[in-house]
């Protein structure tokens, strides 16, 4: 089972990302921590790329590539993957085509969770986060026990910089953007699974893996 999950901020990526390797036994592979590992262990690949990262730069789509083929080669993967932050432009989705090519496999699906923009905007604005232990709430769905206290250690809670509604918007409008041309380049493919977003966690991952076992079928 070869997966691409995609998802706005907001949208319970993680959730569903968790649900789903553990459904199918498959790793979830995140750019994001590949790129943490190897500059964590100095590899020369986690060395270059460190030197974009510290200036602020954006990772090179072929880096960003070689870091994930090198992760695809590994015992773990022989049976599948769930790819997530990956891939993010479409030079690199023809990459990934090529390179599954050799290996005479393909990807099954992308899993797009879809949730309206001011939906996602309300849900991150409530969120709120412990200064000390990174617990996190939501004023809707997990008040703590205490107005503006932290259940777990008693610390103060605070919005997180990021989760303004203007910062939330930039960062929404950042996702459809590099996103939409990704999106487009699998449905033409025809292995884009659409995901209503909006619904509990349970029902979206009971519309997930339904999804997925009728493309299996």
């Amino acid at each position: 089972m070869r997966l691409i999950l995609v998802g706005p901020p907001g949208a319970g990526k993680g959730t569903q990302a968790t649900n789903i390797i553990e459904k199918y036994g498959i790793p979830h592979i995140s750019t994001g921590n590949i790129l943490r590992d190897h500059i964590r262990r100095r590899t020369p690949l986690g060395e270059i790329a460190d030197g974009y990262i510290s200036k602020g730069q954006l990772v090179p789509d072929d880096l960003v590539l070689e870091l994930v083929e090198e992760r695809l080669k590994q015992e773990d993967c022989k049976n599948g993957f769930l790819l997530d932050g990956f891939p993010r432009t479409v030079v690199q989705a023809e990459a990934l085509d090529q390179y599954l090519q050799k290996l005479d496999c393909k990807i099954n699906s992308l899993v797009n969770i879809v949730v309206p923009d001011d939906i996602l905007i309300h849900r991150i604005s409530d969120r709120r986060t412990c200064l000390d232990c990174n617990a996190s709430y939501h004023l809707l769905y997990k008040r703590p026990k205490q107005e503006g206290i932290c259940d777990v250690c008693g610390a103060k809670l605070i919005q997180r910089s990021d989760d303004n509604e203007t910062a939330v918007s930039k960062r929404l409008e950042v996702f459809h953007h590099n996103t939409a041309p990704v999106i487009d380049y699998y449905r033409k493919h025809g292995v884009v699974l659409d995901i209503d977003g909006t619904q509990t966690i349970e029902k979206v991952k009971t519309s997930i893996e339904a999804a997925i076992e009728a493309v299996v079928k």
